[in-house]
């Protein structure tokens, strides 16, 4: 009897303290992708000023990192929210079940192109995604025609396209931690990929093979696919700058001859220095991405842990403010940002679902 007394008391115990413990941080913790973290940054700045709550602490660390880090655990020591220049990957979602993260809102806030761009000192480039492909793709199809593929032996971009300078193929780019890096491969070397008849049929195939219940066949075809289309080459002449879109602007400065990658709206804040490539014959500019007419353009969102929300702080607020028409609206302030916004009917139903904490489905 006295055991079971005790044994009752010590679980109320730790209950409480782990409600304390949960209640012990007042600020919302944002962590995940780069582009999308100066939208978040003003949004959790306008928040702190306007409301009594404190300004949420926002961490740049990736797509892929972030949501790392968001699907750890339920508790004060891991992030309320995570943001994301790509969606959620399934086995994240499976990630985040197995630690018991198991209620996630996703929140579609706008979109945002991926650019190729380079400073303003040189002369832009004008590339296609088959340009693209064949110059940073680890493997390309072998010149003899045949449906072989060898590795990359292109080392200036005169090499890929005779109408391109004889300049060194030099890029630099994001991490694979990066939502930036899965959309350009996804947008850009896949888009240019896909140019190339035989590997797109590989795709074709794939897809009539899961169609008629072959699944072994659907993805070997898939991942071969996938292994030409989406892998960076790795001689150097595509070169990881992580997270800090900040270190590309200096290295491009110091290297006019070099190319980087990085989101619109990191062009669009550093416009006096760095110029984006036209890619298919657009350039990168807000009105091209929002009309769809730009081909390599990508969603941005963020997640947010509903176990979190009335536990630690502000969180419904902080929610509101982002999808607020003055804020991710036509004329809102992230606009104003770069950030390209959703059509009128999408803004009103992310709004919505925001305010009813409408579940994520895949």
């Amino acid at each position: 009897m006295k055991k079971s007394i005790v044994m009752t008391a010590l679980t109320l115990m730790s209950g409480l303290i782990s409600s304390e413990a949960m209640a012990s941080r007042d600020y919302i913790n944002i962590v995940g992708s780069s582009t999308v973290y100066p939208f978040s940054t003003v949004v959790a700045e306008r928040y702190g000023r306007s409301t009594q709550f404190k300004t949420p602490k926002v961490e740049s660390t990736g797509s892929g990192g972030g949501l790392k880090l968001f699907c750890q655990g339920v508790g004060v020591q891991f992030p309320d929210i995570a943001n994301a220049s790509r969606r959620i990957k399934q086995s994240e979602v499976d990630l985040c079940a197995s630690n018991g993260v198991d209620e996630i809102v996703e929140v579609l806030v706008g979109y945002d192109g991926i650019v190729i761009g380079n400073s303003v000192k040189a002369a832009p480039m004008k590339l296609t995604r088959k340009d693209i492909f064949l110059a940073l793709a680890k493997d390309v199809p072998n010149p003899d025609g045949s449906k072989t593929t060898i590795e990359n032996p292109y080392t200036t971009w005169k090499d890929v396209n005779p109408a391109l300078p004889a300049l060194k193929i030099e890029v630099l780019g994001p991490p694979p931690t990066s939502g930036t890096r899965d959309a350009f491969a996804e947008l850009g070397l896949e888009g240019g990929c896909k140019k190339i008849d035989w590997i797109a049929d590989l795709n074709n195939q794939s897809k009539a093979a899961a169609k008629a219940g072959d699944t072994a066949k659907s993805k070997s075809l898939k991942d071969q696919y996938k292994a030409i289309c989406h892998t960076v080459r790795e001689d150097g002449a595509y070169i990881e700058t992580g997270e800090n879109d900040n270190l590309i602007v200096q290295k491009l400065n110091a290297n006019p001859d070099a190319l980087g990658i990085f989101g619109f709206s990191f062009l669009d804040q550093n416009i006096d220095v760095i110029q984006g490539s036209l890619i298919d014959g657009y350039e990168p500019t807000f009105e091209s991405i929002a009309d769809g007419s730009y081909p390599v353009s990508r969603p941005l969102y963020f997640y947010v842990k509903k176990a979190h929300v009335g536990v630690v702080p502000g969180i419904p607020e902080y929610l509101s403010e982002f999808t607020s028409e003055r804020a991710f609206g036509e004329e809102g302030y992230l606009a104003e940002k770069g950030m390209i916004p959703l059509d009128a009917g999408s803004r009103r139903q992310t709004a919505a679902d925001v305010g009813n904490l409408k579940l994520l489905q895949l």
